[in-house]
């Protein structure tokens, strides 16, 4: 049976859990999801070890498998030139960078989407591009805490707790894979990409759902 997304191309720039989880779930989904991992020491998951299988990291397996993958330093000429190649035959990007930090290289959306006027181009952030907030560096502990999340996990009556797995990465990408398959749908009306802003405290604050809206009706936690 073909899978809905063959023929897709899906450029993964990300690194850790959020967005290798949404270009895992393209890659299920029969998408051609291509790694770009830094030349010295790639995903940061790859020295979460033990444990290992046959000396690969069972961490970056898990999110990483049915993904092709290629090192390249994207902050040397050569590799700027090279994932500008790329990113002109691709339909998805998927970064976890920064706020900035593509443009900086001169990879951000402006360029992109003159580049590739038909790229969708997902970023995922801890707090998103705008905010007091915005530069700040995120992680899924920070934003299960900033959320509430930890407040309504563990004992009642006990100290907030974090949740066994990181959930808050895992939501973002799958929330971040909702939005992509949500703008091919888009990009099939109007034959143009567009930017998709994602962030962690977005995603665990709509996490918390009806927790949320109980104290936001109530006042009471």
């Amino acid at each position: 049976m073909i899978k809905p997304l063959e023929g897709m191309k899906v450029i993964e720039l990300a690194h850790m859990m959020a967005g290798p989880t949404a270009g895992l779930l393209l890659s299920d989904m029969g998408a051609d999801v291509i790694k770009l991992e830094k030349p010295k020491g790639g995903d940061d998951t790859r020295k979460l070890i033990p444990p290992a299988i046959n000396g690969e990291p069972a961490s970056f397996m898990i999110l990483n498998r049915g993904k092709r993958g290629v090192a390249l330093d994207i902050k040397s000429p050569q590799g700027k030139s090279v994932l500008l190649k790329i990113l002109s035959e691709a339909d998805v990007v998927l970064e976890n960078f920064r706020p900035g930090t593509m443009d900086k290289l001169g990879l951000g959306w402006d360029v992109l989407k003159v580049l590739n006027p038909k790229l969708i181009y997902c970023q995922i952030t801890g707090f998103g591009n705008t905010g007091p907030y915005a530069n700040r560096a995120g992680l899924d502990l920070i934003a299960q805490a900033m959320s509430g999340l930890m407040s309504v996990t563990g004992e009642a009556d006990g100290q907030p707790q974090k949740a066994g797995v990181a959930v808050t990465d895992i939501f973002t990408g799958v929330y971040s894979a909702t939005a992509i398959l949500a703008a091919v749908v888009q990009r099939g009306q109007t034959g143009r990409g567009q930017h998709i802003d994602m962030a962690l405290l977005d995603v665990a604050t709509s996490v918390m759902a009806n927790q949320a809206m109980n104290f936001l009706a109530s006042g009471k936690a």
